[in-house]
C-alpha cells in the first residue's frame, strides 16, 4: 500500500519521508536493529557500579528540575521492601506518572539504595523482549513503534505468502504475515528466531533470483562500438603531470575496451579514498569525446560537481574539450541546458539536474555516476536513457572484496583501484575516549600555527533532546573564540548554495583555517592544505563513512591526522573505532563494516536495483545464502512451472522497474 492509501497522520507521514519509507512494505521492513530482554535483579545482588533491572511500585511523585534544555527527574520505588531512589535524565514527561503505578527500571546502582536509570517502562516488563529501531534526530522509539503498529493493522490483509510452498515446507519456515508481526512484537526468543529465519531467507531468495534476471537482461544489451584515436588518449594521459598507478592503468584499459566493444558498458570502478578514480573517469570521458559523443559526470552534491567541473576544465580545455556544469537553481541553468542540447558542451558535470525531463543531449555516449550509492537506480536510468548507445560507469570509494562485489553486483564488470598514487602519506588515526577537544587543544593550535587547516566534524546540525550528539552550531559558538585568532567557518546542509559555495571557496583559499561541518564534506572535497580532522561522536558513524571522512586529510604529501572523539564506553563501539586506528586499508575496513552492519547501508543495495538486505548479512548468513542460491536457480530454470510462475513474475516485475539494462 502506498502512503496515500494508508491515510497516516501528518506527523507519521513526516516520519516516513525522513526515513525514506514510501509504502507499507518499506515501513513493515523497518526492522529493529537490536532487542533487549530484561530479567529482574534480586536486591541482594545489587552491587555498586553494576547494571540492575527491577520492578517497583511508585511511592513518591516524581520531581523534575530543568537547566536549559536538560532536565533531571527523581522519584522513589518500593522494591522487595526496600525504598529505591531513582534519578533519570531528560524524561520530563515522567512527572505524569501516578502514585502506586508499577514501573520497570534499568540503570546503574550507585549504592545506598540509589539508581541512575538509563530507561524505564510502565508495567512489569521483565521477561519481555523490547525492540529498538534506528532513529533520526527528532524521532523517538515510541514514534516508530506506533507507526508500525498502525500500518500493520491497515496492511494486514495484504501480507500474503508468495513463497513457493515447496521451499516453505523444506526449510520449515513460518508464514510471512506471522514473521512480520513477530519481528516487531516477539513474545519470546524462539518466536523471534523463527521470524528472523523466515525473513532472512526471503531476502536472499528474492536477491539471488533478481541477480539471475539481471544477468539475463544485461547480457543482451548491445550498442555500436565507439572508435577513437588511441595515440591522442596516450597524449592526454602524458599531460596529466603524474604517472598512473598499475591499478589505474588496468582500469583505463578496461574502460577503453568497453567503449570500443559492441556490448553496453556496465562497469563498477571501486577504489580506495584518494586512489585516483577521478583521473580514470577523465580519461574515459576524453576517449568518449574523441569518438564524437557527449559525456556526463553525475556528482551527489553541488560542491563536488563544481569541483569536478573545474578539474576537468583545467585538464581538458587545452585539448579542445568544452566542459559545462549543471545544477538546480543556478543562474545560467536555462542557457546551459540549451548549450547541452546544441552540443556546445562536450562534457557536462552536474547533480540530479542532469536527468531532468527538460534536459536534452545532442549525442550522449557515456554516463559516470560518482559515489554511485548516493543515487537511486531510477535516477541513473533516467540519465542513461538520454543517450542511444550509452555506456555506464559507477564509481565507488567504498571498496569491497571482488568475490563479494560479484555477488552484490551480478554480472557487472568490476575494476578495482587499491593502490594510492605515489607521494601520498596517508593518515594516522587516534581514538580519544572523551567527546571534547580539550585533550588535543595544543596539537590543534600547533597545527594551525604551522599554516595547516583543520576539519571539525559533527553528527548533528542543531542540539536535540532526542539525539544526543555535539552539533555544528554549538561547536561553532564554543570554538570560534577558543581558536582565535584563526578564522573558523561553519558548513552544513541547511545553508543555501551561495553560502556553501562562499564558505568552501574561503576554505580552499585558506581564508578559513578551521571548518566546522557535518558530513557534507564526506566525498570529493579536495583541500590539500587541510591535514587534520577531528570527528565528534565518532561512535555514531559507520566505519566506511569515517574512513571516507578522514580521506579528506590525506590528499597531499603531508601526513594527515584524524582524532575520533567519543564518550561511549560500550566495548563493541570502542572496538569498532579501534579498527580505524590500526588500519588504513579501505577494503579491510569495508569488510569489517559489512560484518558489523550488513551490506544494505554500506553498499546502498536499497537503491542499487536489487532487493535490500535489511536482516541478511552476506558475510555471516552462509546457511541462508546456500539454500536461497540453490532455490533461486531452480525457480529461474523452471519459471514456466506453475509452482514458481507467480513468484518469478513478481520478482521479474520488480527487476524491470529497478534494473539498469
Amino acid at each position: 500500500m502506498e502512503l496515500k492509501e494508508l491515510k497516516l497522520t501528518p506527523k507519521r507521514k513526516e516520519i516516513c519521508e525522513r526515513l525514506s519509507l514510501f509504502n507499507s512494505d518499506d515501513i513493515l521492513s523497518y526492522y529493529p536493529f537490536r532487542y533487549e530482554m530484561y530479567d529482574a535483579t534480586p536486591y541482594k545482588d545489587f552491587k555498586e557500579g553494576s547494571q540492575v533491572c527491577f520492578v517497583g511500585e511508585l511511592v513518591s511523585y516524581p520531581s523534575t528540575f530543568r537547566r536549559g534544555k536538560l532536565s533531571t527527574s527523581r522519584f522513589k520505588l518500593m522494591y522487595e521492601d526496600e525504598i529505591i531512589s531513582v534519578t533519570i535524565f531528560n524524561r520530563p514527561w515522567i512527572r505524569n506518572l501516578k502514585m502506586n503505578e508499577t514501573l520497570t527500571v534499568m540503570g546503574k546502582y550507585d549504592g545506598s539504595n540509589k539508581v541512575t536509570a538509563s530507561n524505564y517502562f510502565s508495567g512489569d516488563m521483565t521477561g519481555s523482549i523490547i525492540p529498538y529501531y534506528p532513529l533520526k534526530e527528532g524521532i523517538t522509539q515510541n514514534d516508530i513503534k506506533k507507526l508500525i503498529q498502525a500500518v500493520y493493522m491497515k496492511a494486514e490483509e495484504e501480507l500474503k505468502d508468495d513463497l513457493p510452498l515447496e521451499f516453505v515446507q523444506a526449510h520449515q519456515l513460518i508464514d510471512h504475515k506471522s514473521a512480520i508481526h513477530d519481528i516487531h512484537a516477539p513474545l519470546n526468543k524462539r518466536q523471534l528466531a523463527k521470524a528472523i529465519s523466515r525473513l532472512k531467507y526471503e531476502e536472499f531468495l528474492r536477491f539471488y533470483l533478481s541477480l539471475d534476471i539481471l544477468k539475463e537482461s544485461t547480457s543482451k544489451a548491445e550498442k555500436k562500438g565507439k572508435r577513437f584515436d588511441k595515440k591522442k588518449v596516450d597524449a592526454f594521459i602524458d599531460s596529466l603531470g603524474f604517472e598512473l598507478t598499475k591499478d589505474q592503468e588496468d582500469a583505463v584499459k578496461d574502460i577503453l575496451n568497453d567503449l570500443e566493444s559492441n556490448k553496453m558498458m556496465y562497469r563498477l570502478v571501486q577504489g580506495e579514498v584518494g586512489s585516483g578514480k577521478t583521473a580514470v573517469a577523465m580519461i574515459g570521458l576524453y576517449a568518449n569525446y574523441l569518438a564524437g559523443y557527449q559525456g556526463a559526470l553525475m556528482a551527489p552534491t553541488e560542491i563536488l560537481a563544481k569541483q569536478h567541473a573545474s578539474s576537468l576544465q583545467k585538464q581538458l580545455a587545452p585539448f579542445g574539450v568544452r566542459v559545462g556544469v549543471l545544477y538546480s537553481a543556478m543562474d545560467e541553468e536555462r542557457k546551459n541546458k540549451q548549450m547541452i542540447k546544441d552540443g556546445e558542451y562536450d562534457i557536462i558535470v552536474g547533480t540530479h539536474a542532469l536527468f531532468s525531463k527538460d534536459v536534452e543531449y545532442k549525442d550522449l555516449g557515456l554516463v559516470i555516476a560518482d559515489e554511485q550509492h548516493r543515487f537511486g537506480v531510477k535516477q541513473r536510468q533516467a540519465l542513461k536513457d538520454k543517450g542511444k548507445d550509452c555506456d555506464f560507469i559507477l564509481m565507488s570509494a567504498t571498496p569491497i572484496p571482488r568475490t563479494l562485489a560479484s555477488s552484490i553486483y551480478g554480472d557487472m564488470d568490476i575494476s578495482t583501484i587499491a593502490t594510492l598514487p605515489a607521494g601520498r602519506k596517508g593518515c594516522k588515526t587516534y581514538l580519544i575516549k572523551r567527546n571534547s577537544i580539550i585533550d588535543i587543544l595544543n596539537e590543534v593550535k600547533n597545527k594551525l600555527k604551522e599554516g595547516r587547516q583543520i576539519y571539525i566534524i559533527a553528527a548533528a546540525i542543531e542540539a536535540s533532546e532526542n539525539y544526543k550528539a555535539k552539533d555544528v552550531n554549538g561547536l561553532y559558538a564554543s570554538l570560534k573564540k577558543e581558536l582565535s585568532p584563526f578564522e573558523v567557518g561553519l558548513l552544513h546542509g541547511k545553508l543555501d548554495s551561495e553560502e556553501k559555495d562562499a564558505i568552501m571557496k574561503d576554505f580552499n583559499e585558506n581564508k578559513i583555517q578551521v571548518l566546522i561541518s557535518t558530513t557534507v564534506v564526506e566525498v570529493g572535497v579536495n583541500v590539500k592544505n587541510a591535514t587534520m580532522m577531528i570527528i565528534y561522536d565518532a561512535d555514531k558513524f559507520g566505519l566506511s563513512q569515517l574512513h571516507q571522512l578522514r580521506g579528506r586529510v590525506q590528499r597531499s604529501s603531508h601526513e594527515g591526522t584524524c582524532f575520533l572523539l567519543t564518550d561511549n564506553k560500550d566495548e563493541l563501539a570502542l572496538k569498532r573505532l579501534d579498527i580505524l586506528c590500526k588500519n588504513n586499508d579501505g577494503f579491510a575496513i569495508s569488510y569489517e563494516d559489512l560484518k558489523l552492519r550488513g551490506p544494505g547501508d554500506i553498499l546502498g543495495t536499497r537503491q542499487s536495483g536489487l532487493p535490500a538486505f535489511v536482516l541478511g548479512n552476506l558475510i555471516e548468513d552462509t546457511r541462508f545464502i546456500d539454500a536461497a542460491r540453490k532455490d533461486a536457480k531452480k525457480i529461474a530454470e523452471n519459471k514456466e512451472d506453475p509452482s514458481y510462475t507467480d513468484y518469478y513474475e513478481k520478482t521479474a516485475k520488480m527487476a524491470s522497474q529497478n534494473f539498469i539494462s
